[in-house]
């Protein structure tokens, strides 16, 4: 059966959700409270996916990066034509260094796919507070259906058509918000993070243009809004994780503090390895790495960025 993907008129969607962590269980609790069908499917209980695609809707994927290739080589010969992806996933993929839509539309071919990205901390979503988020998706028409049928009373949602750009602000605000978790952990003060976090905007920036992304993205939800929140709450992993660092932990050993899956220290690595192949400059990822691989502790790291030679405010 051809989909054209959801529409406000239909009512209540049949959503497949792919993934059942804390976000994926914060989207499945909002639709559901909004009269949407959801059927779950998560790695935990085992066999595949493909004979929930049938009589969707619309497929969300809520899983890990590293989830995204495995489960899209086990969809693709099933997907229905026309059936719409929203992916919610942010990382670089650190074989392709793609996006999370890029790794699939490799396996889904030229599926409609679009994005949800944006300040969105789980435990807030849930306790009922209000938040924003952007679809983003090179079919506009399928952005603006989406917008209509997902939105909740808490949960405002705008469009763009920049979905490669909206996932790289994405991915890259996670490496800046170990950064800022470091910082803090360390005692540096407002005017450091300050100073980071604006620097840190300017290396995801670079990271955008690399990967064909639209400057403007930068300053929105899935950019700046994203980058704020998660750069400064104790509920983002990423942020928790830095200060778990600051206090001379492991990589190995933050992450076992953490207990869940922490993004950045694997997008940093793909960023680094995509900057590497563009020629671009991201100094305060280089040190993030260099912490993470053992070769400094967090002060050092610091040192090294403060010590770095004088040059022009604008990356290149």
């Amino acid at each position: 059966m051809a989909h054209d993907g959801p529409s406000p008129e239909e009512g209540s969607l049949r959503i497949t959700l792919l993934g059942r962590g804390a976000w994926g269980s914060t989207l499945a609790h909002l639709w559901r409270d909004a009269g949407h069908d959801l059927a779950l499917w998560s790695r935990r209980d085992g066999g595949s996916a493909a004979s929930l695609l049938a009589g969707s809707d619309l497929v969300v994927a809520a899983v890990s990066m590293s989830a995204i290739s495995p489960l899209g080589r086990d969809l693709g010969a099933h997907w229905p034509a026309g059936l719409p992806l929203l992916s919610c996933s942010k990382g670089i993929d650190p074989e392709r260094l793609g996006t999370a839509t890029q790794l699939w539309a490799h396996w889904l071919g030229e599926q409609p796919l679009a994005v949800l990205s944006g300040p969105n901390l789980a435990e807030e979503l849930d306790r009922g507070l209000p938040a924003a988020s952007v679809i983003a998706s090179a079919d506009t028409q399928l952005a603006q259906r989406l917008q209509i049928a997902l939105r909740t009373p808490n949960l405002r949602l705008y469009t763009n058509d920049d979905p490669i750009g909206t996932e790289a602000a994405g991915a890259l605000k996670n490496v800046m918000a170990v950064a800022a978790g470091i910082s803090d952990g360390l005692g540096l003060g407002a005017n450091a993070k300050a100073s980071l976090l604006t620097r840190g905007l300017a290396e995801i920036a670079l990271v955008l243009a690399a990967l064909g992304g639209q400057p403007a993205t930068l300053y929105g939800l899935a950019g700046l809004g994203d980058l704020l929140a998660t750069a400064n709450s104790p509920l983002s992993r990423n942020y928790r994780f830095g200060g778990l660092l600051a206090e001379g932990r492991s990589e190995a050993a933050a992450l076992a503090g953490i207990g869940a899956t922490v993004e950045g220290p694997r997008t940093a690595r793909a960023t680094l390895q995509l900057a590497r192949t563009r020629g671009l400059n991201l100094p305060i990822c280089e040190q993030v790495v260099q912490l993470l691989e053992g070769h400094c502790d967090a002060p050092t790291a610091v040192r090294r960025l403060m010590e770095r030679d004088p040059r022009p405010e604008a990356l290149r």
